[in-house]
């Protein structure tokens, strides 16, 4: 066997990529995001930290997106979680929300210490959202037209969407 055969390559390629993990992660001297990660899998705090903010956002677009919309309530603030019912939000979004689209982060920044900005985009529309650092974890702020809609319950706020035109599935 010479050194171009496949084994030798593979395993070659296997010991570089270890080498450089062991260096990159004891050189690093950053462990807060790991430990937090860790910490937050096994049900302790979230990292409040612009990482943590992202990672919580993406997690509630991505449910959004796949059509899990019982699963993004849960990750909503208390006040949006007082505006509507899950069951409302899950009706509304089934009636109206594009579903399948891929909800994409873009940037996102601190704003103090319990807050982030984060801009999302899908297809070609961005918008911003807050994330509010609540009882441990980052959770989703309605916007306050998003609250006023909801307030209105499932059957009013299609209606009202219909109506305004912004109902996906018209």
């Amino acid at each position: 066997m010479d050194i171009n055969h496949p084994y030798r390559r593979l395993a070659g390629l296997a010991l570089a990529a270890v080498a450089v993990l062991g260096v990159t992660a004891g050189c690093s001297g950053d462990d807060a995001p790991a430990a937090g990660a860790a910490a937050a899998a096994a049900g302790g705090p979230e990292p409040k930290t612009i990482d943590g903010a992202k990672a919580a956002a993406q997690t509630v677009f991505d449910r959004f997106s796949g059509g899990d919309f019982a699963g993004a309530w849960e990750l909503y603030t208390a006040a949006g979680k007082q505006a509507i019912s899950k069951d409302d939000y899950v009706k509304l979004n089934q009636a109206c929300s594009r579903k399948g689209l891929a909800i994409q982060l873009t940037s996102a920044r601190m704003d103090g210490t319990d807050k982030a900005v984060v801009i999302a985009k899908q297809l070609v529309a961005a918008q911003s959202y807050t994330m509010v650092y609540e009882g441990d974890a980052w959770k989703l702020e309605p916007a306050p037209e998003g609250l006023k809609l909801y307030k209105m319950g499932a059957a009013k706020a299609i209606a009202a969407q219909k109506k305004a035109g912004t109902c996906a599935n018209n």
